[in-house]
């Protein structure tokens, strides 16, 4: 688009199905560079990519020529076949339906990319879900329980 203009910065949450601890740490690496690929394969840029067992975080800047559920659409589906196709998970694996994206402003991402980068730390403090709910409240997000991820408890 001729005289378009943007800069925007989504970090995205979503879960394994059931939030089963599925994402090992032997091949979690792998999964996050098939994962940029993916994201780079649509145009978008990727500045972090981390989690733990059950969760995933990314964060891109997106161009307008997506939309945010697409891209989402896009990982989680070719992610999820690259990882049964190589079969990393007995059975099937699959992500859980749905996801969070959260915007931030350009002087954010610093804070943002460490957060990320450090995820096994800071579970070891708080759980998926108190993260989880704590950055749908911190950006005001109404939601119904009901439609949440699948918890673990």
């Amino acid at each position: 688009m001729a005289n378009t203009y943007t800069q925007m910065y989504i970090q995205i949450v979503f879960a394994v199905k059931r939030r089963q601890n599925l994402i090992q740490k032997k091949w979690k690496d792998e999964l996050h560079k098939y994962i940029c690929g993916i994201v780079n394969g649509k145009g978008q840029k990727v500045y972090a990519t981390g989690g733990v067992e059950d969760h995933i975080h990314i964060l891109v800047s997106i161009k307008p020529n997506i939309a945010i559920s697409d891209l989402v659409r896009d990982i989680k589906a070719n992610s999820s076949k690259w990882i049964n196709e190589n079969e990393f998970v007995r059975g099937k694996f699959q992500w859980q339906e749905g996801f969070g994206a959260f915007s931030y402003a350009q002087s954010q991402l610093d804070n943002v990319i460490a957060y990320i980068n450090n995820q096994e730390e800071h579970h070891q403090k708080k759980n998926f879900k108190n993260e989880y709910l704590t950055l749908i409240q911190k950006f005001n997000i109404e939601y119904d329980e009901k439609y949440l991820f699948d918890w673990l408890e």
